[in-house]
């Protein structure tokens, strides 16, 4: 029993799959016949028009300044001033904060006596020592020179005598030790005057005098980019610090910028970079402010391309006008490259061509038929195409049937449908 009624069941799906079948054919032959009856079959078409038309590369991309200063903290310390706002409008020179600038006061003072001390010690190695030793060193070497004398004239002295036979040749002899001796503690003192600094010594202090002096500069810098001021016109569009904040060496204090021209950071798709080239005219809109259009030009092209999420792209730099300022740092963009452009020409719909191994055609609208029509084309945007060959302005071309058992063929009756 159960299994007759699985066959009944079996039996009465196969039925009403046949009824459906029948339906849609009936529904689809209905159809045909009152489109027929109604003229033909319905289509969708548009005119050929003469136009403007430009092709162009739509792709993201992101603002950012040409004119670009950015002031960093320069040691650990605290936002003593903020001196303007986000928005602000300066002039070169403008204050623009002031840093916690006691320590950095300090380093300079202990950098300044530090170089001087050093300096000192140059001058004395100069002179060939402090004012007290060499005074010292110039009353020995007076006194070695009065010595030195001294014993020349007694070794004289005692030589005339024994030419006569007064004074014995041991006396002579004495006399003229004492004399080379006197030479020697003479020389002794010039040279301690002239040259009491080895070459290791003078080497020691120079070096010492330029750390000085290097670590007095340092912390001059210090001490000056305490006192942050603007480096040029332009407009302050990032603080990120607050009043009173402690700071690391290093963080980020404020960017300001000329921002009447900026740079947009244009993510192009690998196929379409060969299509660019510097000075191509681009638009830049940004869907915070719509219907408004900034325009520029391509200033560089990409050295290389880098993979950006799912997608390997150039990086172009676009130069564009923003005079108004509305175009922020750091913001996303739509920007529009310009590839090509020609005014006045012959346009129809992209879905209205067609192609197969003969060539381009598009199917004309006459006398209630379609016929086929081979077409030369040009350049294209998203939605048109030219055509600089088969059409005539004001013509209709076919662009699909409403039927769906039926489609576009030379000879096919149609109507357009409103």
């Amino acid at each position: 029993m159960a299994e007759q009624n699985k066959a009944a069941r079996n039996g009465n799906g196969r039925h009403i799959i046949r009824g459906i079948v029948i339906a849609i054919v009936a529904v689809v032959v209905l159809a045909a016949f009152i489109s027929r009856r109604k003229g033909g079959v319905p289509i969708r078409a548009d005119r050929v028009v003469s136009q403007d038309l430009t092709n162009s590369i739509s792709t993201n991309g992101k603002v950012e300044p040409i004119d670009n200063f950015e002031a960093h903290a320069p040691a650990p310390t605290t936002v003593k001033k903020i001196l303007v706002h986000e928005g602000e409008r300066v002039k070169a020179g403008d204050p623009l904060m002031q840093l916690d600038d006691a320590e950095a006061r300090a380093q300079a003072a202990k950098a300044m006596a530090d170089m001087r001390a050093a300096e000192a010690d140059q001058q004395a190695i100069k002179s060939g020592g402090t004012q007290e030793e060499v005074l010292t060193s110039k009353s020995e070497l007076m006194k070695a020179q009065a010595d030195r004398d001294a014993a020349r004239k007694n070794y004289e002295a005692l030589q005339r005598l024994q030419q006569t036979g007064a004074a014995a040749p041991a006396e002579v002899r004495d006399a003229a030790n004492r004399l080379t001796a006197a030479d020697a503690e003479l020389k002794l003192a010039q040279q301690k005057l002239q040259d009491r600094y080895s070459h290791p010594e003078i080497a020691k202090v120079n070096a010492v005098a330029d750390q000085a002096h290097a670590s007095y500069m340092a912390a001059e810098d210090l001490l000056r980019h305490s006192d942050i001021r603007a480096p040029f016109a332009g407009t302050v569009y990032s603080i990120p610090v607050r009043l009173g904040e402690y700071v690391q060496q290093g963080e980020l204090l404020l960017q300001v910028a000329n921002l009447q021209k900026v740079q947009v950071r244009a993510f192009v798709d690998e196929p379409e970079i060969g299509k660019l080239g510097v000075g191509q005219p681009v638009n830049v809109t940004w869907d915070a402010l719509p219907g408004k259009t900034w325009r520029g030009k391509i200033s560089q092209m990409p050295y290389t391309v880098t993979t950006l999420g799912t997608r390997n792209v150039g990086q172009v730099l676009c130069a564009v006008d923003n005079d108004d300022n509305r175009l922020l740092p750091n913001i996303n963009v739509t920007v529009n490259v310009s590839i090509a452009s020609k005014n006045d020409v012959l346009t129809i719909p992209r879905e209205a061509l067609h192609n197969d191994e003969q060539g381009r055609f598009v199917y004309v609208v006459k006398d209630g038929h379609l016929d086929r029509q081979q077409v030369q084309a040009g350049i294209s945007n998203n939605t048109r195409i030219e055509i600089t060959e088969g059409l005539q302005a004001g013509e209709v071309v076919a662009l699909s049937s409403l039927n769906i058992s039926q489609g576009l063929r030379p000879g096919l009756e149609v109507r357009i449908s409103k």
